[in-house]
């Protein structure tokens, strides 16, 4: 009963998605924010780190099939990168900018910011984007739809329980009580988008993404000797786990001899 279940609901979804998104993949018709949300690192002074991961995250994602005019780039630092189109790093921009795309991309939403936290949230400028805030502005943004959110920052299992939901998957770099690594000033990424660029190329889906993320970043952590281990989670709500085959990740087409 239940495997029959699932397939009536892949079927149902099937049939339910938009014509565009059923001709250019699972993720064209999504909207998406990636976001910088700090620039200083651990030790005070100014690092790259988490400019370079919201940068190569967003091509990263168009890689998998989301389309580039539907992903869109935060920093707190905009005027840093002219040759770039990039909005300014705070809630309100970020909520209206995502909630005017999913008006018509209407498929589903991702959000993913890349930056320092604490137990109570994590750093966005000035300001401290706390669990319940995120959860109100996805809520409202992005209703009765697929999210994937990714936090990538420290404590940033503090989120898990204020934004569960049946259709959500949400990966965050570390336990609620545990730092993660890699936000120094000579660092290109925090490790943790370090292995959320470097799994995507073998993984078919985000749920193989996040299980690759954690094994990566387990490597990395030991290498260094990074410690306590960050130990990154993986969230599934139950009404996207049986749809996930629908939204796999693009892949290079290979030319046959």
């Amino acid at each position: 009963m239940g495997r029959a279940t699932a397939v009536i609901g892949l079927l149902v979804l099937l049939f339910s998605l938009p014509p565009a998104a059923l001709a250019g993949g699972p993720f064209s018709n999504w909207s998406a924010v990636v976001v910088a949300g700090d620039y200083q690192a651990h030790s005070g002074g100014s690092t790259e780190a988490f400019d370079n991961a919201r940068r190569d995250v967003a091509k990263t994602l168009v890689g998998m099939g989301f389309d580039a005019s539907a992903v869109q780039q935060f920093s707190v630092r905009p005027k840093r990168y002219p040759r770039e189109a990039l909005g300014h790093a705070e809630a309100q921009t970020i909520y209206d900018a995502l909630r005017l795309k999913a008006e018509t991309a209407r498929s589903g939403c991702l959000f993913y910011i890349s930056t320092h936290g604490s137990p109570e949230g994590v750093v966005l400028g000035e300001q401290l984007l706390r669990p319940q805030l995120l959860a109100a502005m996805l809520n409202d943004a992005c209703p009765a739809r697929p999210t994937v959110v990714v936090i990538s920052a420290c404590f940033s299992g503090v989120f898990l329980p204020s934004l569960q939901k049946p259709d959500r998957l949400i990966l965050t770099a570390a336990r609620p009580d545990r730092a993660s690594f890699g936000c120094g000033e000579s660092d290109q990424y925090p490790y943790f988008d370090e292995c959320f660029l470097s799994a995507a190329s073998g993984a078919k889906d985000f749920s193989a993404l996040g299980a690759g993320i954690q094994a990566c970043v387990a490597r990395k952590e030991k290498e260094t000797g990074a410690e306590p281990a960050s130990e990154p989670q993986i969230w599934i709500g139950p009404a996207l786990r049986p749809m996930l085959p629908l939204y796999a990740f693009n892949r290079p087409q290979t030319k046959t001899p």
